[in-house]
């Protein structure tokens, strides 16, 4: 499985739209345009497919934390969402 698949993946299971992926990744301090997002989510074989490389997709993930959970607190400071 490539990251490419993975990407796909956490696309479709997150419903997230090309804009949301742009917004999540500009949490983390990473730019990325919608052509750029939309060349990783071709087919293998079109001529403008891009590889999604291990960089993006970490970036993605960490800013897709950031997106669910909110950012971490600083160290010292007490967490304010209450326990489950």
């Amino acid at each position: 499985m490539t990251n490419n698949d993975i990407f796909k993946k956490l696309r479709v299971a997150h419903k997230l739209r090309d804009h949301d992926i742009v917004k999540i990744l500009e949490l983390v301090d990473f730019r990325i345009s919608k052509s750029e997002l939309n060349a990783m989510f071709r087919n293998e074989d079109h001529p403008k497919y891009m590889e999604c490389g291990d960089q993006i997709l970490r970036n993605f993930l960490n800013g897709l934390i950031i997106h669910l959970r909110g950012p971490m607190p600083k160290k010292g400071e007490k967490n304010t969402k209450p326990s489950q």
